[in-house]
């Protein structure tokens, strides 16, 4: 079974928060004696891309000899478009 703090990898993609298989997160509740989690993903400079709650088919445990792939996030990509426009703005 998984527990909490766990790392785990996607099974398959969440598009509705830019999540592709295979992104690695971290199980932080389990719901229903392991019928679904609640996963962080981060970038891996430590701030939170995702938080979502899956299903146990979704999701497989880290095995030892695997590596983190690296990507973008498009997430974080327009959060910190939006920001650098907001400071771009002038003042009132």
């Amino acid at each position: 079974m998984i527990n909490e703090l766990d790392r785990v990898v996607l099974t398959e993609p969440v598009p509705k928060e830019s999540l592709e298989k295979g992104d690695v997160g971290t199980v932080v509740d389990v719901y229903d004696d392991g019928k679904a989690y609640e996963v962080e993903f981060t970038t891996l400079d430590g701030h939170t891309a995702a938080v979502v709650t899956v299903e146990a088919s979704q999701v497989r445990t880290v095995s030892r000899r695997e590596r983190s792939p690296t990507r973008a996030s498009p997430h974080l990509d327009e959060r910190r478009r939006r920001i650098a426009v907001a400071r771009l703005k002038p003042s009132r």
